[in-house]
């Protein structure tokens, strides 16, 4: 009897740490007016990113991330991790905490590149503003969950640019970085967003 109580308390105990362990589920976990919105947050963020993009390439002539990407190694521009959105390897809680993250970071790196050109100030703001907002949007659904950590994270340190070049060649390769994110993102919460 004792034997068979023991099977069936560390029976129990198995199954409660698998559910403690279990991410939270998509469908009972984010409303659909959350999901909706951030897919709008994101088409409006990529826009406001090609602009950038294009206004960098057709007044200063840096079209090509692909040949900046040395420098941005040089100039020590970070990338922001999305793996735990994949569809193969959701996890909800690190999917936001990785999105919230990665959109602090750029809401820093955008910081840094203040004083990029007069003519392309306004777009800078537009997007740094409509980032800003999408990670406040996320950090707030991780606190309705109950999944965001203590305290926010602090900046890390963001690269220098010591030059006009320097500052709109950073300009277009996190453009292009942010690009990249939004894509994983996206994929992410429309696989989220599905019945």
């Amino acid at each position: 009897m004792k034997l068979m109580a023991l099977q069936l308390l560390l029976w129990h105990s198995a199954l409660w740490t698998v559910h403690e362990a279990t991410p939270l589920g998509p469908a009972r976990s984010l409303p659909q007016s959350f999901l909706l919105k951030c897919l709008e947050q994101v088409r409006k963020i990529q826009a406001d990113g090609a602009e950038l993009q294009e206004r960098l390439c057709a007044t200063h002539k840096l079209c090509h991330p692909e040949e900046l990407v040395l420098l941005g190694h040089s100039l020590g521009i970070p990338q922001a991790p999305l793996s735990s959105c994949s569809s193969q390897s959701l996890q909800l809680t690190s999917c936001l905490d990785q999105l919230h993250g990665g959109l602090f970071l750029y809401q820093g790196l955008l910081q840094a590149l203040a004083g990029i050109s007069p003519e392309l100030a306004p777009t800078l703001d537009t997007l740094q503003l409509d980032v800003t907002d999408f990670a406040t949007n996320i950090w707030l659904q991780m606190e309705d969950l109950g999944v965001a950590p203590a305290v926010q994270p602090t900046q890390g340190t963001m690269p220098t640019f010591t030059s006009a070049f320097q500052r709109r060649a950073g300009g277009v390769l996190v453009a292009s970085q942010l690009q990249r994110f939004l894509g994983l993102a996206y994929r992410g919460l429309r696989y989220l967003a599905e019945p």
